[in-house]
């Protein structure tokens, strides 16, 4: 029985599709009906196909799914119980990182009508210029950082009026839609999706011009609605349509650009070149648009718009190939975008853009993985994207990964902040900015300022449900405030657009739990959200944090454990944090060598965590070898930390570590001193939002 590997992945497939319905079918079934060891399985899988055997049976759930939503009128709830998932958001979100759109979009493309002919190309003169590549995303710190982005929009009362202070904003206020592939061979969508991406990157280099980001348009790409609404939604006074062709060596794109609140194009042009003058046609589109809707440009934005990544169109090509990959996120396809980058290089040397998005593709294949395997190609190429062009916000962005991946978080603040600079309107800066001070530093006054300035970027769109996520993630902002009452209030609406909403129940729990701090009714709550799917590692670890905070080390260590065992399938860097409270109960339980490899693997952390919680982490270090005078002093460190989360207020004083020191005069003068803290930072929160006339 599968005596070569081609054999036994083809029988370890045909066994999932026969239980491809039993959402309990998993890996230890799996095992079972190949006559295996769980660890062998998991080995073979690994050597086969470089995945765990969770994600192999995974993949296949989702193939089966995209070719049901291909071939049937099913809706997408039916096809997700269809291949075993017993969640219908979980489904989607792992279809959209799998594949790199929603199940939705999956079968929009298959119902997609051909394009229409081609119109035939007039030829005419030359010139040149360049296009930046997609923006960075935002990266992911666990859980609750997926949920940040949207920060404190219960503040935001004017950034998305039209009226009073915000008038000035919307008049210069852009939206570059996505472009039309007019071409009959859809192939050259790539190169059409190029040329809006160009048109959009070198408008965002404007400072006094307000430019939404790509994510935000994407969602007009096959849309019915008007101008007026698209407008409306996006917050815009101005729209860019265009469309594009590609015949042989020429290029036809006809482009307008609207007034959306008379709904009237301002001016429509049609221009026809040849490929390798193809930079030249970008420039005049830019400046064009510029000086139409009478922006400020300064010399250096005239310069940084006049800049051409490339002589060589061919290198270009296979650049914007390369980008279209890239965009998709795969693993599979950051792998061709590499290929094709590399390509694009052999063309030009000194290409800075194609350099920097091999940084971006080696960084996304290497997320987070606990084991790093191209953190030295990232530095190389994001070395060589500044060489070949210091000034480009892309090189600024590929630097600031490395030194994520490496991490040394201030060093890539510095690089962002940069990149801001010579990308004012960079909402992927923005975001990672955001992102880095929610996490890595720790800062709520900057998490908000840069989350507030990515709102007015960054829209999004007004279906039930993502407006259910945004409508989520303010809560998570609010109650990260201790703004309890509106986070409910925001929570709610949340689950009242989209019931299934996949984190918005666990955000609901922990809401309750500030308002009636019961950890056993908060425990129960958990585990029945964890009976809708297993293996949700966070869940997991909230359930282990709250056992170990009643001081019930024997019911936290089943959890830990699985919490554990999928780390270490996975290879995931995720809740370093926690293994102190994992050594503890590990330790309680009598398993003294596991308890040792958790505490040398937190103490490793504290060393090189240069957080506003570095004083609490050191404590929780010195409490749990006993050395409680260190503890004390380094618990007296942290009253002078400002701006962090309202949950430090909740749990520190029920830390079991702590309970040896709480008598101890200085440990509670300590924590009075941080609750004072906390009321004045929020005060002063709310001050610095009415000055800059948010609330």
């Amino acid at each position: 029985m599968h005596n070569t590997p081609k054999k036994f992945i083809q029988e370890a497939e045909n066994i999932v599709k026969e239980r491809l319905h039993d959402e309990q079918f998993g890996v230890s079934q799996l095992a079972e009906q190949m006559s295996m060891s769980r660890s062998s399985l998991l080995r073979k899988i690994k050597q086969e196909r470089n995945i765990s055997a969770s994600q192999f049976i995974r993949q296949i759930r989702l193939s089966k799914g995209k070719e049901l939503l291909e071939e049937s009128e099913l809706s997408v709830s039916e096809i997700a119980y269809q291949v075993g998932f017993g969640n219908n958001s979980y489904f989607i979100k792992c279809f959209r990182e799998h594949y790199g759109f929603s199940p939705g979009e999956s079968r929009k493309r298959k119902m997609e009508t051909p394009e229409e002919e081609i119109q035939e190309i007039k030829t005419a003169p030359v010139v040149k210029d360049q296009p930046t590549g997609k923006e960075f995303p935002q990266l992911k710190y666990g859980l609750f950082l997926a949920l940040s982005i949207g920060l404190a929009i219960l503040f935001i009362k004017k950034p998305f009026n039209k009226t009073g202070a915000q008038e000035s904003n919307l008049q210069k206020s852009i939206a570059v839609l996505p472009f039309k592939n007019l071409s009959t061979d859809s192939s050259n969508l790539y190169f059409v999706d190029g040329l809006m991406e160009s048109t959009l990157n070198k408008l965002q280099k404007i400072e006094d011009l307000r430019v939404i980001s790509r994510t935000s348009v994407e969602q007009y790409r096959n849309t019915d609605k008007s101008i007026e609404e698209i407008s409306k939604d996006l917050n815009v006074q101005y729209l860019i349509e265009g469309s594009g062709q590609r015949s042989g060596d020429q290029v036809l794109l006809s482009i307008q650009l609207i007034d959306a609140s008379k709904d009237s194009p301002i001016w429509t042009e049609q221009y026809v070149y040849k490929v390798v003058d193809i930079f030249s046609l970008q420039n005049k589109v830019a400046k064009k648009i510029a000086e139409a809707i009478k922006v400020k440009v300064t010399p250096e934005e005239l310069l940084k718009l006049e800049k051409k990544a490339t002589e060589n169109h061919l290198a270009y090509d296979l650049y914007l190939k390369g980008l279209e990959q890239l965009n998709i996120r795969s693993s599979s396809s950051l792998k061709k975008g590499i290929d094709y980058f590399e390509q694009a290089i052999a063309q030009d040397k000194e290409f800075s853009l194609a350099y920097a998005k091999i940084a971006f593709s080696y960084f996304w294949l290497d997320e987070n993985k606990s084991e790093k395997a191209f953190t030295d190609i990232v530095n190389v190429n994001a070395d060589k994207a500044l060489l070949y062009d210091s000034r480009s916000d892309q090189s600024l962005i590929a630097k600031a990964l490395y030194y994520i991946q490496n991490k040394e978080f201030e060093l890539a603040v510095t690089h962002l902040e940069k990149a801001l600079e010579y990308n004012p309107n960079s909402s992927s800066v923005i975001q990672i900015l955001a992102d880095l001070y929610y996490k890595a530093l720790p800062n709520t006054a900057k998490y908000l300022e840069y989350a507030l300035k990515g709102v007015q970027l960054d829209i999004a769109s007004k279906d039930s449900i993502a407006q259910s996520y945004t409508y989520l993630q303010l809560s998570n902002a609010l109650i990260q405030n201790g703004f309890v009452q509106q986070a409910d209030d925001y929570v709610q609406r949340s689950l009242k657009l989209h019931p299934q909403n996949y984190y918005a129940p666990l955000v609901k729990i922990y809401i309750d739990f500030a308002k009636d701090r019961d950890m056993e009714k908060t425990t129960e709550r958990l585990l029945l959200e964890l009976e809708k799917d297993s293996n949700r590692i966070d869940i997991l670890s909230e359930i282990g944090k709250l056992y170990y905070f009643q001081g019930k080390h024997k019911s936290a260590y089943p959890y830990y454990k699985k919490l554990n065992e999928i780390r270490e399938q996975q290879g995931l860097d995720l809740y370093t944090e926690e293994n102190i409270k994992i050594a503890l109960s590990y330790k309680a339980m009598g398993f003294n060598e596991q308890a040792d490899s958790f505490f040398n693997s937190f103490s490793a952390f504290c060393e090189q965590n240069k957080s506003l919680y570095k004083p609490l982490l050191l404590a929780s270090k010195y409490a749990y070898e006993g050395n409680y005078d260190k503890a004390i002093e380094q618990f007296k460190l942290f009253p002078k930390e400002e701006n962090f989360p309202y949950w430090i207020l909740i749990f520190m004083d029920k830390d079991p570590l702590l309970v040896p020191i709480k008598d101890h005069p200085d440990y509670i003068q300590s924590l009075k001193m941080i609750n004072q803290s906390f009321e004045d930072g929020q005060a002063k929160l709310k001050r610095s939002l009415i000055e800059k006339d948010l609330i």
